[in-house]
């Protein structure tokens, strides 16, 4: 199970821990904001399965990036609309089968499949 616990001592910013980790969310200062906290989140589990990929193949990737943007849709409840993703595999040389097969690969990641599935989130006040 994955656990993380949120804290805010007052004012918009939070401290997130999980896995003795930490870092700031918040709306102001060198903070994150919780939507690119989200955006973070997907591009991060999209690079793990780029990683894997690489990994069960006969190519070689040194470096690659991951650009993630978004804008909330205009009614309300604030959401949003579509989640651009940009993989840049900084020349690796895919033929376009293999990129094919590397988007269907990164397609199964937890957090983009959580995404698509709605998944229900429930509240508990203590």
């Amino acid at each position: 199970m994955y656990k993380v616990e949120i804290a805010n001592n007052g004012g918009y910013e939070f401290v997130s821990r999980s896995n003795g980790c930490e870092f700031k969310i918040g709306l102001k200062g060198d903070s994150v904001t919780p939507p690119a906290v989200l955006l973070a989140s997907l591009g991060s589990c999209i690079g793990v399965y780029i990683r894997k990929y690489f990994e069960g193949t006969d190519n070689s990737l040194k470096e690659f990036s991951v650009g993630l943007a978004a804008e909330f849709t205009k009614e309300k409840p604030a959401s949003f609309s579509v989640i651009n993703v940009s993989i840049d595999l900084k020349g690796s040389g895919l033929d376009q089968r293999r990129k094919q097969a590397l988007l269907a690969f990164v397609r199964n990641c937890p957090v983009h499949n959580t995404l698509k599935a709605n998944p229900s989130i429930e509240f508990k006040i203590t």
